[in-house]
């Protein structure tokens, strides 16, 4: 299984937890599904299959709203997401996710993201992530200098390696030190 389908299944499979408590309602619940870019149908499958293996099959038992945007539009989204009173919004990457917190304290989010979440405010601890939101964090920045060196392994004759980053992005910092 590629890692990629491995973190949208786990996260098909965390957002069906609140979803899970919240059962005893009659009606269908909605899931704001919540991404800062433009669409992906390998992400909504992927993500599909992960609330299926939880026994949520969308159309049938469940209903997914999907939002893609980004930029400015992103608070404006997840705000409408709010209005609309989904059950669980389910944010791809930190920006959905902060977005989403934004604009709610009371529905719960849950995200998956490769930032540490404690810094960067998302949640107060790992261990209790505090208020209405949950998740998944690979920590990937954490692995930066590893990767590095598997790349010199790899490509000894390598006299410069190149690192891009998004200085706009919140963690870019905590990239490249």
């Amino acid at each position: 299984m590629r890692r990629r389908d491995f973190i949208k299944a786990v996260t098909g499979s965390v957002v069906a937890r609140p979803l899970a408590a919240r059962a005893r309602q009659p009606s269908v619940p909605v899931v704001g599904f919540l991404r800062n870019t433009s669409p992906d149908a390998g992400l909504m499958t992927a993500f599909q299959k992960g609330l299926s293996e939880t026994g949520y099959i969308e159309g049938q038992n469940i209903t997914v709203d999907y939002r893609w945007t980004g930029g400015e539009r992103l608070a404006a989204t997840a705000a409408e997401l709010v209005s609309r009173q989904v059950n669980v919004i389910a944010t791809g990457g930190l920006t959905a996710a902060l977005a989403a917190k934004a604009a709610t304290a009371t529905i719960p989010i849950v995200f998956a993201t490769g930032d540490d979440p404690v810094r960067i405010g998302l949640v107060n601890s790992l261990n209790r992530p505090g208020g209405n939101i949950t998740g998944i964090s690979f920590l990937l920045n954490s692995t930066v200098a590893k990767r590095v060196e598997l790349l010199r392994e790899l490509v000894p004759a390598a006299n410069v390696i190149g690192f891009l980053v998004d200085p706009s992005f919140p963690t870019a910092g905590l990239a490249i030190t």
